[in-house]
């Protein structure tokens, strides 16, 4: 049984049965079934309904962000702005020529090669619960455009905004089963993966997880695609623009009570700066108000379950006792044990956890450089490859740091952040493969070469 609990309140919202071998299988089936019936629906028709998807998500846009901060826990406003996003990307992608993967003409030894793209079918995802509607929709919306139809696991404290995702696919238009949840548990995996119409297999989640995803993907020939967090670096140079970077840095960071893969985690701060920095960076994050998380005035709500504030408090505590220096927090907020007081901390060494680990929490480590190549080798002294910041005015420099850092993306004197018009994903122990964009569309295509020969 899954149990949706408020995180702040603690009370149980809801009890979800989980699904029997039978009703993993209709639904399976179903999603075959759409998928058939999604290749009659033309481009033009498709992208109609990501129109109206669109206005639904804009018109309930309040009951969706309840529902999201009951389950997860995260500020009101912030789940207001996860709607918000979401109908976005729906917008996005309810233009034609987004949804558009035009074929390729090729002249091979005087014969016509033509290069089509087609949908290969029924793809599977496993889904995590920190942004629970935003996440999901970053991985189905361009999926479904591309023509494919989509199981989803999400995780078990999320089951009511899953089961809300599903409604909407159907009240958008799409044909039934076009996007269906399976409440199930982790034993259950490969039986989904193994099924003989599931024809593809997405993760966002730990490293942990998407191990075990992946060899369950190579073991039924499936192919997968993985995002599995960041330890995103911040690279602040001397000529950098300290205050806006300071508030870019501090929004990056204890976004959503620091539960963000993307979120800046390691600020790589210049020498000449850095006491500055830090200071300046400690005023902005003390104005943060932590406390119910449907008040407008709160900026940091719970963390989602009571094992992450245990295992960010480990991370810290562990770190702590290596030498790091706390400069602020470092504590569980003594009105609320479900709460992490937002973290700064100094004096960091390479075999720390909160270094070598993703912290998934508000907590933000600071290391001084001395020359740009040092930089770049911080930067890059991580398992992880998902995002990176770097803030100067000097945009050869910026260029030249840019394309040395290993990352899926870096944002120069901007937050980094996921855009329906970008590709994203990540590289090293960030997984593989891309979301949104059309190199998401064609994740799960077959890239089908035709050639006439007269």
């Amino acid at each position: 049984m899954h149990i949706s609990l408020n995180p702040y309140t603690r009370e149980i919202i809801a009890r979800y049965e989980l699904y029997s071998d039978t009703d993993i299988e209709r639904t399976i089936s179903q999603c075959n079934q759409a998928f058939k019936q999604l290749q009659k629906v033309n481009v033009k028709d498709r992208a109609q309904i990501f129109h109206q998807l669109t206005s639904i998500l804009e018109n309930r846009k309040i009951e969706f962000a309840v529902l999201i901060t009951d389950e997860m826990g995260k500020p009101f406003a912030e789940s207001v702005g996860e709607i918000e996003k979401c109908a976005w990307l729906c917008r996005h992608f309810s233009d034609p020529e987004n949804i558009t993967v035009e074929d390729e003409l090729l002249h091979i030894d005087g014969q016509q090669t033509k290069l089509t793209y087609e949908p290969l079918g029924v793809i599977f995802a496993v889904m995590p619960w920190n942004f629970p509607f935003w996440q999901v929709l970053r991985f189905a919306v361009p999926n479904v455009a591309a023509g494919n139809t989509c199981v989803m696991k999400h995780a078990p404290n999320v089951s009511g905004c899953s089961l809300a995702i599903e409604r909407l696919f159907l009240e958008a238009g799409f044909p039934k089963g076009t996007f269906s949840s399976l409440l199930i548990d982790i034993p259950q995996v490969e039986k989904v993966i193994g099924h003989r119409l599931i024809k593809g297999v997405t993760l966002t989640g730990s490293a942990s997880a998407g191990k075990s995803v992946a060899q369950l993907a190579g073991r039924y020939a499936k192919k997968c695609v993985l995002e599995l967090g960041g330890s995103d670096p911040l690279i602040v140079f001397a000529d950098a623009d300290i205050e806006k970077s300071c508030y870019t840095g501090v929004r990056s960071r204890m976004l959503n009570a620091g539960q963000v893969c993307i979120a800046a985690k390691r600020f790589i701060v210049h020498e000449t700066i850095f006491e500055r920095y830090v200071e300046c960076f400690k005023d902005q994050t003390k104005l943060l108000r932590l406390g119910n998380p449907m008040l407008e005035a709160t900026n940091i709500g719970p963390m989602a379950r009571p094992d992450l504030v245990q295992q960010i408090e480990k991370q810290v505590n562990d770190s702590v006792s290596m030498g790091a220096r706390v400069v602020l927090g470092a504590k569980r907020w003594e009105h609320h044990e479900g709460f992490y007081e937002p973290t700064i901390l100094t004096d960091i060494s390479a075999d720390m956890p909160v270094f070598k680990e993703e912290t998934f929490g508000p907590v933000a480590i600071f290391i001084p450089f001395t020359d740009t190549e040092e930089a770049i080798r911080i930067a890059n002294s991580s398992l992880f490859g998902l995002g990176a910041g770097l803030w100067t005015s000097d945009m050869a420099k910026a260029d030249y740091v840019a394309n040395r850092i290993e990352a899926g993306a870096v944002f120069v004197n901007s937050m980094v952040r996921s855009d329906p018009r970008l590709p994203f994903g990540g590289c090293k122990g960030s997984g593989y493969g891309r979301e949104l964009h059309k190199a998401g569309m064609k994740e799960f295509m077959n890239l089908k070469t035709i050639q006439f020969s007269t």
